[in-house]
């Protein structure tokens, strides 16, 4: 916990200004206000699922937001020369396009619909949802990397730290209660377990864990790519250009991929996203939010799939 202390303390003390954080603050309360009362990505953006206007709109909706934090973060530290840099554009801009790529491809659907995934089409269909993210944000920056990247080490943040796991093991044990409590709110339980099982255990001949276990494998793969995304490019990519100013802008638009999901959820991904983010930043490694990221996204699983249990013996 020392070492968490001081990553957290030396980072605030560097970047904080009454100033920025209060309007950044200001701006995302505004944001999320909005979607949920109107709700935004569900009934707008998702209205043109399959259409490139969808990817226009994710696009759109990232920039604004990111763009407006950056901003932002700029201007209170008197960095505005920065956006003259062809480097933060290049960075930035490409960031942004693998994001609403990322959320609004759907070329995994065709697959879904082949002839071997007939009897198990429902159960297909989540499962390489989530592995499409090993083309929408793996394969660009790989090559982006390889191409671009002036410090070719360990690839966006997938630097060994056991130091760092340990410490992220901390924050997983701190974050259990709170899973225990969301686990008996009738909106989380609404949206979790996200595994429905579809019939395919019965289809396939298998045991229910067999599949269950499959499916959460890719469900968990998804998390390291957000990751890779999120803390690996928008942070410890972005700070080749940004320094610590990438860390708003990323926690930024991490609440806005939640926009799809429970408020306190969306809430939630904003003290937890700057805290990752912070970790990131500062220790130059992903592993201990993978880790954590894990952690959470199967202990919701896990307490949705209690609760569901429980419930249907009583």
């Amino acid at each position: 916990m020392r070492k968490l202390r001081t990553y957290l303390v030396d980072f605030i003390q560097a970047d904080f200004k009454p100033g920025l954080y209060g309007c950044t603050a200001l701006f995302l309360a505004i944001c999320i206000a909005f979607n949920y009362a109107v709700d935004l990505e569900d009934t707008y953006i998702d209205a043109y699922r399959g259409s490139w206007i969808r990817f226009v709109l994710f696009l759109g909706l990232d920039a604004f937001v990111y763009y407006t934090v950056t901003l932002l973060w700029l201007f209170f530290h008197q960095r505005l020369a920065l956006l003259r840099t062809p480097t933060f554009w290049l960075f930035s801009g490409f960031g942004m396009i693998i994001l609403a790529w990322w959320q609004d491809f759907t070329g995994y659907q065709p697959l879904a619909t082949l002839p071997a995934f007939e009897s198990v089409y429902r159960f297909a269909f989540y499962c390489l949802s989530n592995l499409s993210s090993g083309l929408t944000i793996w394969v660009p920056l790989a090559l982006f990397y390889r191409w671009t990247d002036a410090q070719p080490s360990y690839f966006y943040g997938f630097r060994p730290d056991q130091g760092s796991l340990r410490m992220y093991g901390t924050l997983l044990l701190l974050m259990v209660p709170l899973i225990g409590w969301a686990s008996f709110q009738p909106s989380f339980l609404e949206t979790y377990p996200i595994y429905k099982g579809w019939g395919a255990a019965a289809a396939l001949g298998v045991s229910e864990w067999v599949t269950a276990l499959g499916f959460e494998a890719c469900y968990g793969f998804d998390f390291v790519s957000t990751e890779l995304l999120l803390r690996g490019f928008l942070v410890i990519g972005m700070a080749q250009v940004l320094g610590r100013g990438a860390v708003l802008p990323m926690v930024a638009v991490y609440a806005c991929i939640h926009f799809g999901k429970p408020l306190g959820e969306t809430l939630g991904s904003v003290l937890g996203g700057y805290i990752l983010g912070i970790l990131a930043y500062e220790s130059r490694t992903i592993w201990g939010g993978i880790a954590i990221h894990l952690g959470v996204a199967w202990l919701m699983e896990l307490g949705a799939f209690l609760q569901t249990y429980s419930q249907q013996r009583q």
